[in-house]
């Protein structure tokens, strides 16, 4: 039996030491993490798909300003057809021969000349469309670059909070040991070396919690990155250094509306759609167009027609016009009209962004700075309580407590700097400038 256990230890082991090698560890910073994240985007490919599907419909409206030249060729075989060519028998007394087959050749030929703009206007719509879809795609490339940025702050505050929360492990499993000894030797009491025990147990709960944390969100980021799910992600622990230069709130306000590209996107479908309705009024109006043709026709023994050559000019006008309501010029003013009150909501919804966004950066900093001094004081109380303990001054529930909340400083202080460095990101994303 013994030899069992061991052999399960040892495979256990080897198995354990293989999967630890299979994982890979890859060095990211934050800028390397919003490139590869941006090249990988699942979203993104379907943005490229959207501007592909743009430019086809650009390319199809300039399609129409090109001559459209059509073959046709047909051989017929007839039955007993009844042909009677009344001027040849009157001529000749004879019957009009049978024929048993048609051969029919055309080409058409058709250039247009006036179509009332709406060639024109749906070409320059076509383009406003097509530089929409573009603008999409780089405002979504901000959206996905603040994700990114979002899963990397939680990545280094599940990353740090274990890194806090080992060290003060490290540091309350001496205590207890030194406790032990104390109550061995009669100077402790049982149950206030159990209620450090407990305090022990609470910090490896915490630490299970935070390595939890970490690896869901290990994963989340790898995911976000297209790499393998298994890779061990080492990220910068100076992120939280980055600088923060913060200007006067007016400056995001003018940035976003030089930059933010969904506004711009919008500005682009609004001119479509102007110019949709100038080609739906243009539909009321004739069209013109250049026309050319050749027809040959063989019919045995009775005709033979060769090089029967057409040009001329041919004028289309729909005269129910004049009396039928523009339900395409009603469409394309209804989407004007929707499309300009989706700019002023979206106006005003940057606008709050970007305030908002500032606001949560100047709180953020000075929550940061409150928490530097909770923190200094945590520190400072804990070095006092523990002399005092040590002198027989002070219960080991003050100095279990005082431990506790210096351990709770020491992460809100981390959480609290790596959410400030993501706010100041989230309103760089608000006035569109996060990516340079």
């Amino acid at each position: 039996m013994k030899k069992i256990n061991k052999l399960v230890f040892i495979f256990s082991f080897i198995l354990n030491i293989s999967m630890l090698f299979a994982q890979e560890t890859k060095k990211l910073t934050i800028d390397e993490a919003i490139e590869m994240g941006i090249k990988n985007s699942k979203n993104l490919k379907i943005d490229a798909a959207k501007i592909s599907q743009s430019t086809a419909d650009l390319l199809e409206a300039k399609n129409r300003q090109l001559p459209d030249f059509k073959l046709s060729a047909s051989y017929l075989r007839l039955g007993n057809a009844n042909i009677n060519l009344e001027f040849l028998n009157q001529n000749s007394g004879n019957s009009t021969p049978v024929p048993n087959s048609v051969l029919l050749g055309q080409a058409n030929l058709s250039l247009p000349l006036y179509a009332g703009g709406k060639i024109k206007y749906g070409i320059e719509s076509a383009k406003y469309l097509v530089e929409a879809s573009k603008l999409k795609s780089e405002n979504n490339r901000l959206l996905i670059a603040y994700n990114i940025s979002e899963a990397y702050n939680n990545l280094f505050k599940a990353k740090q909070g274990i890194k806090i929360l080992e060290e003060n492990l490290s540091v309350s499993e001496k205590r207890d040991a030194t406790f032990l000894k104390l109550e061995k030797n009669g100077l402790l009491a049982r149950n206030d070396r159990l209620k450090a025990n407990i305090q022990t147990s609470n910090i490896e709960l915490q630490i299970l919690e935070a390595k939890n944390n970490y690896a869901i969100a290990n994963i989340n980021m790898n995911l976000l990155l297209g790499l393998d799910e298994n890779t061990i992600l080492d990220i910068d622990e100076n992120y939280i250094d980055e600088s923060m230069e913060l200007s006067f709130a007016d400056y995001y306000w003018n940035a976003a509306l030089e930059n933010r590209k969904d506004m711009q996107a919008l500005d682009m479908q609004r001119k479509a759609a102007a110019l949709g309705s100038k080609a739906a009024k243009a539909e009321n109006l004739p069209t013109i167009a250049l026309t050319g043709g050749y027809i040959a026709a063989d019919v045995p023994k009775i005709l033979t027609v060769y090089n029967a050559v057409n040009i001329g000019v041919g004028i289309n006008y729909d005269l129910g016009n004049l009396w039928k309501k523009n339900s395409s010029l009603m469409k394309s003013e209804a989407v004007e009209n929707e499309l300009s009150a989706t700019n002023e909501l979206l106006s005003d919804q940057v606008k709050l962004d970007v305030n908002k966004a500032y606001q949560n950066v100047v709180f953020a900093k000075e929550k940061t700075l409150v928490f530097e001094k909770i923190s200094t004081q945590s520190t400072e109380n804990y070095t006092v309580v523990k002399k005092k303990f040590d002198n027989g001054l002070a219960t080991i529930t003050e100095l279990l407590e005082a431990d506790a909340a210096k351990i709770i400083s020491e992460i809100n202080i981390i959480n609290a700097k790596a959410d400030a460095t993501l706010t100041y990101k989230k309103l760089l994303q608000s006035s569109g400038i996060l990516i340079k």
